[in-house]
């Protein structure tokens, strides 16, 4: 005479087949029937749950297949943009690193390579921090009511709501890495004020077309 099965198959069998019935009441199966449930000797059972967990994990496989990107790898070459643009404001060519939709918005980075002395206007971005790393060259910053010198390899936070500006105050231009938490619509921004091949205007609507405040004129240097 046969032993019992362990307990722990009926669980798993009962598990399989609620999972089962999920998995065949689905899009890929609307319409179609589970058969009556019959009794299960003990061959049957184990064919039953090997068949089982084999469906499910092949589907639960082809589901991450599905949502997976085909290549989630973005390299920049050096000094290079991240498609391959040019992005210009006259003084300051900017190239994407990384754009809004390779972090499904949570992070927009720039790197902003500058010849001439000068910078943008004082703004505010009140739903996004910016931070800057210095890669070479020398800039001064004002955040809030501070103002502060940074050169290579020193980096700022100017945090959201917070007025600030920066400018390039070197003699044989400079580069920083700028990046924006979210990203909110600096990408789109940086595409419209770069068609003119100058520095934004202090247009207050234009600012706040992409969610950002004009509050003063640019840094003196």
């Amino acid at each position: 005479m046969a032993s019992p099965e362990p307990e722990s198959h009926d669980a798993m069998e009962a598990f399989l087949s609620l999972r089962l019935k999920r998995f065949f009441s689905g899009p890929i199966f609307y319409g179609m029937k589970m058969l009556s449930p019959c009794p299960l000797n003990m061959m049957q059972r184990r064919s039953f749950l090997s068949l089982a967990a084999g469906a499910i994990s092949a589907t639960a496989l082809g589901q991450a297949s599905a949502d997976t990107p085909s290549s989630v790898l973005h390299p920049v070459d050096l000094g290079q943009d991240r498609l391959n643009e040019t992005h210009s404001l006259g003084i300051t060519n900017i190239a994407f690193k990384v754009l809004t939709r390779d972090t499904n918005g949570e992070l927009f980075i720039i790197e902003h390579t500058t010849r001439k002395k000068g910078g943008p206007p004082r703004h505010i971005h009140p739903n996004q921090d910016e931070w800057f790393y210095v890669i070479e060259g020398k800039f001064l910053f004002e955040v809030g009511k501070d103002r502060i010198v940074l050169r290579q390899g020193e980096s700022i936070l100017a945090p959201r709501q917070i007025p600030h500006a920066w400018a390039f105050d070197g003699d044989k231009g400079g580069k920083m890495l700028i990046s924006y938490t979210p990203a909110g619509k600096m990408e789109e921004f940086f595409r419209e004020v770069t068609k003119t091949n100058a520095m934004p205007k202090q247009d207050a609507a234009l600012f706040a077309k992409y969610d950002l405040l004009l509050v003063g004129p640019p840094l003196s240097v």
